[in-house]
């Protein structure tokens, strides 16, 4: 293979991104991405638009987190994928696992007692689970008394669900006095319904 090309050659932003974000071990920042294409944030972004365009009906997807982007294959293409790598099937969250994970994707940033005042039970367990997939992660400390820690989701998070950006979090249904209810959305799909992974209430 020859490293050589033809500068003359026209080559296209959206080209040059998508080799960025091929090479980037890890999500890479919009302004990292136009520093190494010579340009300006704007059109980075303009170029992440088009490429998300164009991967709709592709194995591959942009995932995106603030201002944190990265190059992802298509959810639906994780059962093939796992069976050519020869890795496990994924395993599905407990119900309570998966009510915590709710409350911090729709309220994060948000900290332990404030997830605990929601669930009315000890959230500790669940939240090293938590942490132990990969699916949430402090993002910073309360300027209280204590410093508790923030919790928030993570890109791992969003590739579990196979959302694009947390921008695709179904809306949270309202119930008529006007509070938020939880939002009954296609994550529910990766509970585990069998009684030994759904502990009993107090429990994690």
């Amino acid at each position: 293979m020859t490293t050589d090309y033809d500068a003359a050659q026209p080559f296209s932003l959206e080209a040059i991104v998508e080799s960025l974000l091929f090479v980037a071990d890890a999500p890479v920042p919009v302004s990292q991405l136009a520093e190494a294409a010579e340009c300006e944030a704007p059109e980075i972004e303009a170029a992440l638009r088009s490429l998300s365009d164009s991967y709709a009906d592709r194995g591959v997807r942009l995932q995106r987190k603030g201002s944190r982007v990265q190059l992802v294959t298509a959810p639906q293409a994780a059962p093939y994928i796992e069976r050519f790598l020869g890795l496990p099937l994924s395993g599905k969250l407990s119900a309570a696992a998966l009510e915590t994970l709710a409350i911090i994707a729709y309220r994060q940033p948000i900290t332990r007692p404030q997830i605990e005042a929601i669930r009315g039970v000890s959230s500790d367990g669940v939240l090293r689970t938590l942490i132990s997939k990969g699916l949430i992660e402090e993002v910073g400390r309360l300027e209280t008394v204590g410093h508790p820690i923030l919790f928030g989701t993570t890109f791992e998070f969003q590739q579990y669900f196979g959302i694009d950006s947390l921008s695709d979090l179904p809306p949270l249904k309202t119930e008529e006095n006007g509070k938020s209810a939880e939002a009954e959305t296609e994550v529910e799909e990766g509970v585990d319904q069998s009684p030994e992974s759904n502990p009993p209430p107090g429990e994690e």
